[in-house]
């Protein structure tokens, strides 16, 4: 037992070295350059053949394909690209309110005005920055949750109340590595990276604010065509899709009573 925690430590360590010392300190430019090519190996059709493997390796469920339909609605997934941006074959049944957007590792969470100031680049900034302009005037008393979406996760994210949208912000940044392990501040990454802000407010006219932020090997952020200022959107309507990596942010007036740090969270559960 010793041996392997002391191997999981140093591929940690090798981690946050790659992720920090290396790639951290590349040019936002070379990093999209690098994450073009990435994400381009993986829109080739012979990638489809990594499917099959990658499923076995990563879910329990041997029929865990049988849940989903390929992202191009064609019979077959054409692409690894086809097979990560998956469709559900059913939506969840919803039976709350309020619901998690997207389904994933519950890393950071907490009371937005109770948040610790986190270092960028040698400046520190608040977690109200992930949401740009806007995010100063999320009230102390909303709640502030992080959820990470590793690669084997379903990578849609949905509106997690009914609402209006109200605002959509492009905020360009860098792509750094999403790992939130890797970092002594989880939330970092949503600090630097560039992302897609999007505010919805809900039938009691509370603001929820929803930050989508994109990483490594991600080829875009693709909204909907039912995503856009003034639409209205339905309790786990699909509000946009991730091309290859990807963390969501959202600052709520309602709290999560279900899950804690560390939980994984699913799309169309309660909060």
């Amino acid at each position: 037992m010793k041996n392997d925690r002391s191997g999981k430590g140093f591929k940690a360590k090798v981690f946050r070295f790659i992720s920090i010392s290396v790639w951290g300190v590349l040019p936002g430019g070379a990093q999209r350059k690098i994450s073009r090519v990435y994400a381009n190996i993986y829109n080739r059709r012979w990638t489809k053949h990594l499917i099959k493997p990658y499923v076995r390796a990563h879910y329990d469920d041997p029929n865990y394909l049988d849940n989903y339909l390929p992202a191009s609605q064609s019979n077959e997934y054409r692409s690894f690209q086809d097979f990560f941006t998956r469709v559900l074959k059913f939506p969840p049944q919803i039976i709350s309110d309020t619901i998690w957007a997207c389904e994933g590792l519950l890393c950071e969470y907490g009371k937005v005005g109770e948040l610790e100031l986190v270092k960028v680049k040698g400046q520190k900034r608040h977690l109200r920055a992930v949401f740009g302009e806007e995010g100063k005037s999320i009230p102390d008393d909303y709640y502030f949750s992080n959820v990470f979406l590793h690669n084997n996760n379903y990578h849609r994210i949905h509106a997690p109340i009914n609402g209006t949208v109200t605002r959509i912000e492009h905020v360009p940044g860098d792509l750094v590595l999403l790992r939130p392990w890797a970092y002594k501040d989880p939330s970092l990454p949503a600090l630097r990276n560039e992302r897609i802000n999007v505010d919805v407010v809900d039938n009691k006219g509370r603001k929820w604010y929803m930050s989508i932020v994109g990483g490594p090997g991600v080829g875009s952020i693709v909204l909907t065509h039912s995503t856009f200022v003034g639409a209205s959107v339905l309790i786990g309507q699909e509000v946009a899709t991730f091309l290859l990596g990807s963390t969501c942010c959202i600052a709520a007036p309602e709290p999560c009573v279900q899950s804690h740090v560390g939980d994984q969270v699913e799309m169309g559960d309660p909060l």
